[in-house]
């Protein structure tokens, strides 16, 4: 996925510009084709985060580990739903506090990005 995404941000008309005013290559790729090839490197990543904190469930129950994904299924196992509810909001904010994250990221990696 980097290189892809860098690949594609070299072939950019910023970096031809960059070029031609005579910085370097090595401060071309780090200043201006890194950076903007991040966004979708950082996408994927908050996908990652997301599917990890989904699959702790299944890796807590077969397992054995004690943790939020083992409380998870005991509360359904028990139909404790006030336990359930609050493991179900906890793993939702999370979610919603990455996804706000990666977001957020997107400021500072990518210069032509304004909110």
């Amino acid at each position: 996925m980097s290189r892809a995404a860098v690949s594609e941000a070299l072939t950019e008309d910023y970096i031809r510009t960059a070029r031609a005013k005579g910085i370097t290559e090595r401060a071309v790729l780090t200043h201006h084709a890194l950076r903007n090839a991040a966004v979708p490197v950082v996408t994927v990543i908050g996908v990652s985060a997301a599917l990890l904190l989904s699959g702790v469930v299944v890796t807590e129950t077969v397992f054995a580990i004690p943790g939020l994904g083992q409380l998870t299924v005991d509360a359904v196992l028990n139909r404790d739903f006030p336990v359930l509810q609050g493991v179900v909001l906890f793993f939702a904010l999370t979610y919603v506090l990455v996804n706000l994250l990666v977001d957020v990221s997107y400021l500072f990696l990518d210069p032509r990005i304004r909110y």
